[in-house]
């Protein structure tokens, strides 16, 4: 019964940003607990790598090759999803895009670009994808959020501002879409080890500080959120909508004193 429970046979997914890091392993959970997967991606190469990758283990994935902040190319897209397969029942908006400077140093246009990708994207994406979900009174919608969007961290503004209205979307959006039969919750990781974190990580003593404020001393790597993004995907998580779920070994959740 518990099996069942988290299942997901039959079940028909689109993981956006799912080429690398965080959006291929919640990808790849999903197709080794039963889902036909459509991994997005804008890197040709790199997408059709990370569907072999799946492939070559027998899972069901497929590439769905668009820019997330191309609204008719998205729509294009799973147009063609509902075509393919008749169905889509979970959705992870994952894609994003970084930015860091001083704020004298910000300028109007990295500010949108960052909300495009970041908040306009995952909007736009669950509009569309809700409606086959609505019209077959079920569904998952999932937001990468981030640890950022709750605690502050100076240089990341439109990041952090954005992660935060994607926490307020997930709220809205479950209030509106729970009697349909749809569910909407955020998964906000913390630092994690990411093509994103790379140029953190080159700084030693900046990971030696992450590491000792986070109870479990270490980053997070993609894999460890596989589990939350299944049990948000599955019928585990039925009674679970307008979440934000923080996966961040402890670090927002401990005070830190010395000793």
């Amino acid at each position: 019964m518990i099996a069942k429970l988290f299942s997901l046979d039959g079940r028909v997914a689109l993981v956006t940003g799912a080429s690398r890091g965080l959006g291929f392993a919640m990808a790849d959970a999903l197709a080794q607990a039963g889902a036909t997967v459509m991994l997005n991606g804008r890197d040709p190469q790199a997408l059709a790598e990370a569907v072999e990758q799946l492939r070559e283990r027998d899972l069901a994935a497929f590439a769905a090759r668009f820019d997330v902040i191309d609204e008719a190319a998205m729509r294009a897209a799973v147009d063609a999803l509902l075509e393919q397969h008749g169905r889509l029942d979970i959705l992870i908006a994952n894609a994003g895009t970084h930015g860091a400077h001083p704020l004298p140093e910000w300028t109007m246009a990295e500010w949108r670009r960052v909300m495009a990708a970041n908040l306009d994207a995952s909007f736009a994406l669950a509009q569309r994808c809700a409606a086959p979900m609505i019209a077959q009174k079920r569904g998952r919608i999932v937001f990468t959020s981030s640890l950022t969007g709750i605690l502050g961290r100076p240089t990341i503004h439109a990041y952090s501002a954005s992660k935060a209205a994607l926490a307020a979307l997930t709220r809205s959006l479950a209030a509106e879409l729970g009697e349909h039969g749809v569910t909407c919750n955020a998964i906000a990781p913390g630092y994690f080890e990411t093509e994103l974190s790379a140029k953190l990580r080159q700084d030693a003593a900046f990971v030696a500080r992450v590491n000792q404020r986070v109870p479990l001393r270490r980053w997070g790597v993609p894999g460890d959120l596989a589990g939350i993004a299944v049990f948000l995907a599955s019928d585990a998580s039925a009674y679970v909508t307008g979440q934000q779920i923080v996966i961040d070994g402890g670090l927002g959740s401990v005070l830190q004193v010395s000793s």
